[in-house]
């Protein structure tokens, strides 16, 4: 399995931040279980929030690069969930934000994202501050994290005989302040691809990489393939460029 190790305990020391909030009816399936891009735009308002109460310098210079959902089982809705967010490591222009989210005591679902801190004017990456290492760099317990990409290597063709694809519309909801398709939508996706397959469901993991922003006005397909126990799906542009990767582990 090409990812990192699935996060389990809170750090003992350092930076922590909670907030707690109910499921709400915008974020459940039809049958009520909460949707992973609402999970994704959870854990979006819990950064946030964890990054202005902590006093970051530039608390919203960050893009995701990656992002995994390792789920145990799903919040359904009015359920209360607690979400625990820290940094689990730092690397020289980007760190790793894990968030535990707890259901009735239990934790739900554990997720890892890599976040580059970046210029918006040339969405150039810029290095952390010391302030920020020192700000963060406790609750790591001083691990590492490097910035490349994985799930994306040596994947089959686009055109291979065993893959499907179809148009997928780019809405103007779908679209953030940056300008480009918020990063809660690419998981979009993968609920179409669950509701589709109605009997894969938790225990999964979940990861989405992002290898290029999409933009309102662009054309995208989603090339799905079936490998070796996983399932691939990808953002793909008009000129064949792939935008994201989504891999889905079941069991």
């Amino acid at each position: 399995m090409s990812t990192p190790e699935t996060p389990s305990v809170l750090p003992e020391s350092g930076r922590r931040f909670s907030i707690a909030r109910k499921v709400r009816l915008g974020d459940v399936t039809p049958k009520g279980r909460l949707r992973l891009d609402a999970v994704a735009r959870y854990l979006q308002d819990v950064a946030t929030d964890d990054s202005l109460d902590g006093g970051y310098d530039e608390p919203h210079s960050w893009v995701v690069r990656r992002t995994q959902m390792w789920v145990t089982s799903f919040p359904k809705y009015l359920d209360q969930v607690e979400l625990t967010t820290w940094c689990g490591a730092l690397g020289s222009h980007w760190a790793e934000r894990r968030t535990q989210i707890k259901c009735n005591g239990v934790v739900a679902i554990e997720c890892a994202a890599l976040w580059v801190r970046v210029d918006f004017k040339t969405m150039k990456p810029v290095a952390l501050s010391s302030e920020l290492i020192e700000l963060l760099k406790t609750a790591t317990g001083g691990r590492k994290i490097s910035s490349r990409l994985e799930i994306g290597k040596n994947l089959p063709d686009l055109n291979s005989n065993d893959a499907t694809s179809q148009d997928w519309p780019i809405r103007f909801s779908d679209m953030d302040a940056v300008g480009h398709l918020n990063n809660a939508a690419y998981w979009e996706v993968l609920e179409e691809y669950l509701g589709a397959n109605s009997g894969q469901r938790a225990p999964l993991l979940a990861t989405v990489e992002h290898h290029g922003a999409i933009d309102p006005g662009n054309q995208v397909r989603i090339v799905t393939q079936k490998l070796d126990g996983r399932i691939i799906l990808r953002h793909v542009l008009a000129d064949n460029t792939v935008a994201a990767v989504t891999e889905l582990i079941l069991g």
